[in-house]
C-alpha cells in the first residue's frame, strides 16, 4: 500500500470512509462464492495425469502475481477514485463487473482458453487493487502491514495442512460453502436494514473461520483435481486454483483487517 498522506484533505476522521471499506468487504463474499462453483464443473474437463506439484506451484505463483497486481492497483489509484467507484449506483456496477469477470473467467477456464482467463484474472486483481486504495484512509499503514503478515502466515499454514493432510476435507468444505452463503445473507441484511457495527464484527469473526477452512479445502481440491488433469489442461487448472486461492486470501485479509486493523483517528 502506498502513502496516502496527500489525501488528508478529505477528513482526519476515518469513520467517513469506513462504510466504503465495509461495503467492499461484503462484495468480496459474493465474488468468492461465485468462484467456489468452478471446481465441480471444471473438473469434468480435466483428464489424464500431470505432475501434481507442478500444478500447485503454478497456482501459487499466479496467486502471488495477482497480489502484486492488486498492490500496484492500490498504489496508483487515488482514494477519491475508489470512493467514487463504491458510491451509489457505481457500487452495484462494481459488484456486477467483478461477478462478470469471475463468471466469464470460469467459462474461459472450462473451455481451456487460458489467455482469456488470464487477462480476466489480471483485470479482476487490478480492479480489486483500485478499490483497496481507500483502506489507507481508514487504517494505519502499520496495522495494514501487520494484518497482511498475519494473513500470510495463517494462509500458509492452512495451505500446508490442506496439501499434506490425509483427511478428506470435502465435508468441511461443503459446510464452509453453506456457511458462506449464510454469511452473505446475514451481511446483506445487516448492511441494508440493521446497520449494526456489533453484528458486522461478529460476522467478520465467522468469516475468518470460514475462509480458514476454505483455504485448506481449496488446496486439497486443487491437489486432487491435478491428479486427473491432462497436460493440455494443466495451465487452466493452475489458473483456476490461483483464482480460488486469491479469493480466499483477499477475503481472509479483509476480515482480519476489520477485526485487528487500527483505524485512523
Amino acid at each position: 500500500m502506498s502513502d496516502f498522506n496527500n489525501y488528508n484533505n478529505y477528513n482526519n476522521d476515518s469513520s467517513n470512509y469506513s462504510s466504503y471499506v465495509d461495503n467492499y468487504d461484503d462484495s468480496f463474499n459474493n465474488g468468492s462464492q461465485s468462484g467456489f462453483g468452478m471446481g465441480e464443473t471444471t473438473s469434468y474437463y480435466f483428464q489424464s495425469l500431470v505432475d501434481t506439484s507442478a500444478v500447485i506451484k503454478k497456482a501459487f505463483g499466479l496467486m502471488v502475481l495477482a497480489l502484486v497486481i492488486t498492490a500496484i492497483g492500490a498504489f496508483i489509484t487515488p482514494p477519491e477514485t475508489a470512493i467514487a467507484m463504491m458510491s451509489g449506483g457505481s457500487y452495484f456496477i462494481l459488484i456486477l463487473a467483478e461477478l462478470g469477470l469471475v463468471f466469464v473467467s470460469n467459462y474461459a477456464i472450462r473451455n481451456n482458453n487460458v489467455i482469456l482467463a488470464g487477462i480476466l484474472y489480471a483485470a479482476y486483481s487490478f480492479v480489486t487493487g483500485m478499490t483497496f486504495s481507500v483502506l489507507a484512509l481508514v487504517y494505519t499503514g502499520s496495522s495494514i502491514t501487520s494484518v497482511f503478515l498475519i494473513t500470510s502466515a495463517t494462509f500458509a499454514i492452512m495451505c500446508i495442512y490442506g496439501y499434506t493432510t490425509n483427511a478428506d476435507l470435502s465435508s468441511i468444505g461443503n459446510i464452509c460453502i453453506m456457511g458462506l452463503l449464510g454469511l452473505i445473507i446475514a451481511t446483506v441484511v445487516n448492511m441494508v436494514f440493521l446497520h449494526s457495527t456489533g453484528i458486522s464484527l461478529v460476522l467478520s469473526y465467522v468469516g475468518v473461520l470460514l475462509f480458514v477452512g476454505l483455504t485448506a479445502y481449496d488446496v486439497q481440491k486443487i491437489k486432487n483435481m491435478s491428479e486427473t488433469v491432462g497436460e493440455d489442461n494443466e495451465n487452466a487448472l493452475a489458473l483456476y486454483g490461483a483464482f480460488q486461492l486469491y479469493l480466499d486470501f483477499i477475503n481472509l485479509f479483509l476480515k482480519l483487517l476489520r477485526i485487528l486493523g487500527k483505524r485512523r483517528r
